[in-house]
């Protein structure tokens, strides 16, 4: 894939698919507080770190070298 192909895929995932999977995030957490009750806030701060760290791992050979010039 060309760098510019993915600087546009980058652009349209950072537009569009990051905060469509910050809502996803959410209502797991909502989730979970419905089934299990409230959690205590070290579970939850693990939750959002775990979700925001394993969002980048199928995407990062999209996102590597985005920086650079042509």
């Amino acid at each position: 894939m060309d760098l510019k192909t993915r600087k546009r895929l980058s652009l349209l995932i950072l537009v569009l698919g990051l905060p469509g999977y910050v809502v996803v995030a959410v209502t797991l957490v909502n989730w979970m507080d419905a089934r299990w009750g409230r959690q205590p806030i070290w579970i939850e701060l693990l939750v959002y770190v775990g979700l925001g760290l394993i969002w980048i791992v199928p995407l990062k050979r999209i996102f590597t070298g985005i920086g650079r010039g042509e």
